[in-house]
């Protein structure tokens, strides 16, 4: 079993639960620190580790219209700004290769977006960083084949590498999340994260913007973590009816603390007990 250091965290299958959290996209320093602040806060009263998500561009928008964020070059500075003002690490996602090396500069996890997740290029890039890379199983794959990208990232040499199930397409903009897929991703020894909220997304749902069950985001999140798992990945907004990307899935800030609390709760119980397949 593999654990992954990042920024003074042990993140593992076999370590206390990370969560990783954040509005889905920068929509200013501001707004990003006050849920850093907040979310650093709710995960400390419960001995949480935490680490901080936000995409400064969301280039895989439904619709051409759709708004993309802060864009690379502003967007990394507030990030590093997170990570320097607040200790806390960082995670973000990357599109092209070229964009790897300068993202590593300003966070400390650099996430593959699922629709790139079997992307030679992107992967050895991300991977050549020496940064921790987190890559989002694509909804079109079974969970025995991120194996092979694994492999893809080992072979730069990096092993710091972590495995996100987010659903998987099933019939017009629906995803199901079977929760066979994360002891079978655990099996390749890697931290395995639940990607509670992208898990009840609807994509395309709305015709030009993905819809989304932000009610059954908890329910993913509680029944991954009560199987024993590394961590659990959540987009929060503190209005989540008004976030410029997937809000439908989000959820509220304010809800944040007392799920976090509950997750902690069965990690201890599912790490005292651990699933054997």
């Amino acid at each position: 079993m593999k654990t992954v250091e990042v920024a003074g965290l042990s993140i593992g299958n076999d370590q206390p639960l990370t969560v990783i959290a954040g509005p889905c996209q920068l929509e200013s320093a501001d707004h990003a620190q006050m849920i850093a602040g907040t979310m650093k806060e709710a995960c400390e009263a419960v001995c949480a580790q935490y680490v901080f998500k936000a995409s400064y561009d969301k280039a895989n928008r439904t619709s051409l219209s759709g708004v993309r964020g802060m864009g690379i070059d502003a967007g990394l500075a507030v990030l590093d700004g997170i990570r320097k003002d607040f200790g806390v690490p960082v995670l973000t996602d990357v599109h092209t290769e070229e964009q790897c090396a300068v993202a590593a500069q300003a966070v400390d996890i650099l996430q593959i977006p699922a629709f790139l997740c079997r992307q030679t290029d992107i992967l050895l890039a991300a991977g050549k960083t020496g940064a921790v890379v987190n890559v989002k199983k694509g909804q079109f794959l079974a969970p025995w084949e991120m194996g092979n990208i694994v492999t893809k990232i080992e072979s730069t040499g990096n092993d710091r590498i972590m495995l996100t199930e987010r659903g998987t397409s099933f019939g017009y903009n629906t995803l199901v999340a079977d929760m066979r897929g994360l002891p079978q991703m655990a099996a390749t020894g890697y931290p395995v994260v639940m990607d509670a909220t992208h898990s009840v997304q609807q994509p395309g749902g709305k015709g030009g913007s993905s819809g989304g069950q932000r009610e059954f985001a908890p329910v993913m999140a509680r029944a991954a973590v009560s199987l024993g798992i590394a961590a659990v990945f959540i987009e929060t907004h503190e209005d989540p009816d008004t976030a410029p990307s997937d809000g439908p899935n989000m959820i509220p800030l304010d809800q944040m603390r007392t799920l976090i609390e509950t997750l902690m709760r069965f990690d201890e119980l599912a790490k005292a007990d651990p699933i054997r397949v």
